[in-house]
């Protein structure tokens, strides 16, 4: 057992400075993409960004699709785990703390609006949600109150995670194009992301801000 964590020590310190930030940052952006998309507070667009952009600067070919791929798939993941959560408040004659969460983030004007565009563009709104900052929750418990099947709802947003992955991606090839130093395109991109992200509740702001009664609520794109 010792030889054998022995080895398996050598074999990490033995390896390329590049295949070790693979070996952990594929693993890490899945599980912080995943939990983002479960705990809408952490800002998985940043680190979609990030994670490209360090995936730009590195020679291997594949590493840009395997960024995409790992966001994507997690996004879908945290998304699909999150609905069939939602699902079981929604079925119970208590509900479920994982609902109230939900419905706690989301305004009666926003919810309405997003249950009236659902109603004629299911696929189109729900990739619209991932990629409009705080988007996704409001549709996502529009389609939990209308009762969408969760096969249904994975369909949708599966084609949502893709463009949301793809997005995100091209802001941080941008930063990592712009700019010679991968940390230099980590924070071109992250500022430009967290820009994204303000841009709605700015424009809120400049036309007045919510209205009296409204309960606001924040999530990272």
């Amino acid at each position: 057992m010792i030889h054998g964590l022995t080895g398996i020590a050598a074999a990490v310190r033995e390896l390329p400075p590049e295949s070790t930030q693979q070996a952990v940052g594929y693993p890490s952006l899945f599980l912080l993409v995943a939990l983002g998309a479960l705990v809408p507070v952490v800002p998985t667009g940043a680190i979609v960004s990030s994670a490209a952009v360090v995936a730009f600067h590195q020679e291997s070919p594949l590493a840009l699709l395997l960024v995409f791929l790992v966001a994507a798939f997690a996004a879908l993941l945290g998304d699909t785990a999150l609905y069939w959560l939602g699902q079981r408040g929604v079925r119970s004659h208590n509900g479920s703390r994982w609902l109230a969460a939900l419905r706690g983030r989301v305004t009666p004007d926003r919810l309405a609006h997003a249950q009236e565009r659902l109603d004629t563009h299911q696929v189109q709104v729900l990739v619209l949600s991932r990629l409009v900052p705080a988007g996704r929750i409001p549709v996502m418990l529009a389609c939990l109150l209308s009762e969408m099947p969760l096969r249904r709802f994975v369909r949708g947003d599966l084609a949502a995670c893709l463009a949301w992955a793809a997005t995100y991606q091209l802001i941080g090839i941008l930063g990592g194009s712009l700019f010679p130093e991968p940390w230099q395109g980590v924070v071109a991109a992250v500022a430009l992301t967290v820009l994204i992200s303000a841009a709605p509740a700015l424009w809120r702001r400049v036309r007045g801000g919510p209205k009296a009664g409204e309960v606001s609520g924040h999530e990272h794109p």
